[in-house]
């Protein structure tokens, strides 16, 4: 009996100490070090180098876009779908005092587990640069070496259409967008509008200067594909990326420009600053500023022609476009003369007034009577509006024509192509112009490619309206009178770079909008109408070479930028020339000027965001690249808040801003070909 007890005894300890033995081996496995791990550990940032970046501010509450409890989140601490590590310049108000904004990095990976999007942070990967090596790092000038472009960051560059536009056979596909969702980088999905028409002109590439040097242009002073978005952005839908146009949101902000000592001429200045994105890249900056003339100078024959089709109904579009129409009325003086057209599936006859008096009483019936039916025939309403505009003008030559449309631009009768309601109401009258303007309204139906196009190439304007307050103030009465003054026709620029200096460049936007070189001496109606007081600005992307260091002067010339148009009161061509030059040392977040700031960064955020929709798309980058452009230029606009935050403009861009780079379109995965016959 005591042998059994004791063998018991044996073996209950035995099995104790295994156990004890088990648990210390357990308990000391969780308080080993994190790099026993198989995976390599990452060091935590030096806390005193980088401080946190800015909090996002809520997206307003009357736009769904925000991710959910994101919108409250730090910048940091966002994700994105695809993995990618990338070196991010921190702003010069995140940077500690006395160092240089673009010699502090700091790296973001993202990790992509199982589906779970997390974002990892990493240690400081350069230390403050001695300011002698700020100057020159193999490729060129560079304020630190930041993240070198994707090499699928610039786009392929198309057949240019007529006169520099992608015209209907270009590579760049019309997209017709119906009813769907599109992924967000929170993995939720929105909705975006049904039936709305845009064209992808794709993205210009960075181009070599010793191969070509010379970059040819028509000017823009068109805003709408930035209302357009921010229209979108309000209602809670994802931003179409074939929407953007960049040059049309760079040219929506007011940028002060000096106006020119002359009234002859216009005010050019240029700007040359490190790239707030990459290190070994800079931006210039051209500025185009017209002077304001008298409004007295000649009168004005205005035909509107109003959409009166059954797509019309929809929404607030009637009210938008009965109060731009009578806004313009009211807007005309004595002198000037005003008549209307409605057309849907045909022209409404027994609506049209012919040319009178702005305060008469079948004018103000007409506009009043605006109501939608039918289908859409812009050609025919169109024709009729040309017809009575010619008339106008034989009786009365000595006086600005313009044809204005108002429109959802979704024709379905006759011509629908762009082009070929031109040729239909064509206008061979170089000498004293028919001027077409066209005025969009809506969202979903939407046709923003005809109405684009049919301003562009019928020498006039394009706007888009968001709601009737926005009518009245855009065609209040000096408003009208600036944009129906113009000052200059027929309006473009060629910009000649310095190989010497400049290694490759390429311009922001202006797409379809760049012409061949050769027909920068001809004077085509196709290029630009500036109105009175208008400015245009464009942004170039360059890469230096190493010879802009060996000089002495902070200051580079670049290169020469030469500007040609047509005076709409005589007629005679006028040239004039600039040096395109700046302070290229100079680093984006020591510029001292905050609307220069705001412009670069509206310039780059459309730019980026118009390389999509899809991450792997031929001629863009992927969508884990612009996700993270996107938001670095984020963190560059937070700082502005204190410079102009009082302005609408700084508060709706810094919200579309958020909008486009929390919603980033994916491309859905198309079902594999099961291999039988349907």
């Amino acid at each position: 009996m005591f042998t059994l007890n004791r063998g018991l005894v044996i073996t209950l300890a035995l099995l104790f100490s295994l156990i004890l033995a088990t648990t210390i081996v357990a308990c000391g496995a969780e308080s080993l070090p994190e790099t026993t791990s198989s995976e390599p550990a990452m060091e935590s940032p030096a806390v005193s180098s980088v401080p946190a970046p800015a909090q996002r501010a809520p997206a307003p509450a009357s736009s769904s876009s925000s991710a959910g409890a994101q919108s409250s989140q730090p910048t940091a601490a966002r994700a994105y779908p695809t993995a990618v590590p990338r070196a991010v310049a921190a702003p010069a108000s995140e940077v500690e005092p006395g160092a240089e904004p673009d010699s502090m990095m700091m790296e973001r990976t993202v990790e992509v587990d199982k589906g779970v999007v997390k974002e990892v942070p990493s240690e400081l990967i350069m230390e403050p640069a001695p300011t002698a090596a700020l100057e020159l790092i193999s490729e060129g000038p560079q304020g630190a070496a930041g993240p070198a472009r994707p090499a699928s960051a610039t786009g392929a560059r198309g057949p240019i259409g007529p006169q520099g536009g992608a015209g209907p056979e270009s590579s760049g596909s019309t997209a017709t967008a119906s009813p769907s969702t599109s992924m967000n980088s929170s993995g939720s999905s929105q909705s975006q509008p049904g039936a709305t028409t845009f064209q992808d002109y794709q993205r210009l590439p960075m181009v070599a200067a010793v191969e070509d040097s010379v970059s040819t242009f028509s000017l823009d002073t068109d805003r709408t594909s930035y209302r357009l978005a921010l229209n979108w952005a309000r209602e809670g839908f994802v931003v179409e990326p074939d929407s953007v146009r960049a040059e049309e949101w760079i040219n929506a902000f007011n940028y002060n420009y000096s106006l020119p000592y002359r009234d002859s001429e216009f005010a050019i200045t240029t700007e040359v600053f490190r790239h707030p994105l990459y290190g070994n890249e800079h931006l210039v900056r051209l500025a185009f500023q017209a002077p304001s003339l008298r409004e007295d100078s000649l009168p004005l024959n205005v035909t509107l022609v109003l959409d009166a089709s059954g797509s019309m109904a929809e929404g607030n579009r009637v009210d938008i476009a009965r109060t731009a129409a009578e806004s313009i009325r009211q807007s005309l003086r004595p002198q000037d003369r005003i008549a209307v057209v409605h057309f849907s599936e045909t022209v409404l006859n027994g609506l049209t007034v012919e040319h009178r008096d702005p305060d008469d009483r079948e004018v103000r019936w007409s506009i009043n009577r605006l109501q939608p039916g039918g289908a859409t025939n812009v050609q025919a309403g169109l024709d009729l509006g040309v017809q009575l505009a010619n008339q106008a003008r034989r009786e009365r030559p000595n006086a600005y024509h313009y044809v204005i449309l108002m429109s959802d631009g979704v024709a379905n009768v006759d011509a629908t192509n762009p082009f070929a309601i031109l040729e239909s109401a064509a206008d061979y009258n170089n000498e004293n112009p028919l001027r077409v303007v066209t005025i969009g309204v809506g969202i979903e139906n939407y046709n923003d490619y005809l109405l684009e196009q049919l301003a562009q190439h019928g020498n006039g304007w394009y706007r888009y309206l968001d709601d009737t307050k926005q009518a009245k103030a855009i065609f209040s009465r000096d408003n009208w009178l600036s944009l129906a003054i113009p000052f200059a026709d027929q309006t473009r620029a060629q910009v000649t770079w310095n190989p010497d200096l400049v290694r490759s460049w390429r311009i922001v936007g202006y797409e379809n909008r760049v012409t061949a070189d050769e027909l920068f001496t001809q004077d085509r109606k196709e290029f630009a109408e500036i109105p009175s007081g208008a400015a245009t600005t464009v942004f170039y992307e360059l890469e230096l070479t190493n010879r802009v260091g060996e000089r002495p002067a902070d200051t580079a010339k670049l290169g020469e930028v030469e500007l040609r148009w047509v005076e709409p009161i005589t007629g005679e061509s006028r040239e004039q020339y600039a040096i395109v030059s700046g302070r290229w040392r100079q680093d984006f977040g020591s510029l001292d000027d905050p609307l220069l700031k705001l412009g670069a960064l509206v310039a780059l955020s459309a730019d980026r965001y118009s390389s999509l929709p899809y991450a792997g798309s031929p001629g863009s980058p992927g969508s884990h690249n612009v996700g993270w452009e996107l938001s670095t230029l984020f963190d560059w606009l937070q700082p502005l808040q204190r410079d102009l935050g009082q302005l609408a403009a700084y508060s709706d861009f810094s919200f579309l801003l958020d909008h486009i780079s929390r919603n980033i379109p994916v491309e859905v995965p198309q079902p594999r070909d099961s291999g039988y016959s349907p």
